[in-house]
């Protein structure tokens, strides 16, 4: 049995899926202990056998996952030649707009207007923090209500909620008026196009089943993006951020920002990004699971939240909050 495959969708299903999907995390854990079905996955590059590739195949090409373990067991293997063919075309690009509800407040606080420049683009759908309207909740610990507060673009067909806790800057700015972007591009090894129905099926494919409201953000989202379509890149990050920030117009702020995506960097990749990033005019905002930078982690506060998947929001490496994985939460350090 392939021990460390088996041991990759045991940490996913505790770590991830606990408590965010039951579907998800019964299939992980009885993927872990099928001999067949790890010996099928011990064949792909290991970088394409992340559980979120695996179920979203499935349900790419049309197949079950939450009719239980023994129906998507005998589909997956008896149609492994088509799930496999889709594990090694496709990527994981999760592209979760609730992000930009964790990352505005760093972009408001930065020299207005912005050239946006994500990493790990996939489609772009973060790249529109301007687009969006906002609904944050305010809790304090020992508190048992939590003030609501709502702003952002007026019409829009996306809201991100996100519960913040600590003393988030630039509210007042916020309630006045969101960054102003002028630019957005992005750089990613597959760039997905908003206008292609394919591409946008296989974004779907990648939300948890349970999570009915990311599908639907998802949808609003691409609905904004398709009214201005982004700047996207194909590219290898260390080789195309420079040329991207070179191309930003003159007199905006670049940002080069990225949200779950050095994680499936080797280590020497992660820190040769790190390197470029200090060299190159304007500002990094880095979104990524705690330990992923390591300057970044050396800086954070001693005692991390109880709950398990934070990442860790910096600012040119110097981290300012915790933040939900999906943008859900935002817990800002007090004295930043």
């Amino acid at each position: 049995m392939d021990t460390g495959t088996g041991n990759l969708y045991l940490a996913f299903a505790e770590r991830e899926a606990r408590g965010n999907s039951a579907i998800y995390q019964e299939l992980a854990e009885r993927v872990a202990g099928d001999t067949e079905l790890l010996g099928l996955l011990g064949e792909l590059p290991v970088p394409k056998r992340q559980p979120n590739l695996l179920f979203g195949a499935v349900r790419h090409l049309g197949g079950p996952v939450a009719e239980g373990w023994p129906t998507f067991r005998d589909w997956a293997a008896t149609r492994w030649a088509e799930v496999s063919a889709t594990m090694l075309e496709r990527r994981t690009q999760t592209n979760e707009a609730g992000r930009c509800a964790t990352l505005l407040p760093l972009l408001a606080s930065l020299p207005q207007p912005l050239a946006l420049i994500e990493v790990g683009a996939s489609a772009g759908l973060c790249l529109y923090p301007d687009r969006y309207r906002y609904r944050y909740r305010y809790v304090s610990e020992g508190e048992s209500g939590a003030a609501v507060e709502e702003f952002g673009a007026d019409g829009s067909p996306v809201t991100l909620e996100c519960a913040v806790s600590g003393p988030v800057p630039m509210v007042d700015f916020l309630r006045e008026r969101l960054p102003e972007v002028v630019w957005r591009a992005g750089i990613d090894l597959n760039p997905l196009d908003v206008r292609a129905e394919e591409d946008m099926r296989w974004l779907e494919s990648l939300v948890w089943p349970e999570q009915t409201h990311r599908l639907e953000r998802l949808r609003g989202a691409v609905q904004v993006a398709r009214t201005e379509p982004p700047l996207l890149t194909r590219g290898d990050l260390n080789a195309t951020v420079r040329e991207l920030v070179a191309q930003a117009p003159a007199g905006a702020t670049p940002v080069v920002f990225h949200s779950a995506v050095l994680a499936y960097l080797p280590p020497e990749a992660r820190e040769e990004f790190a390197a470029t990033m200090r060299e190159l005019p304007g500002h990094w905002i880095s979104n990524e699971a705690i330990a992923v930078l390591p300057t970044v982690a050396e800086r954070l506060p001693a005692q991390a939240p109880a709950r398990s998947g934070l990442f860790a929001l910096a600012l040119d490496e110097q981290p300012v909050a915790y933040t939900g994985p999906h943008g859900q939460s935002l817990d800002w350090f007090t004295g930043v």
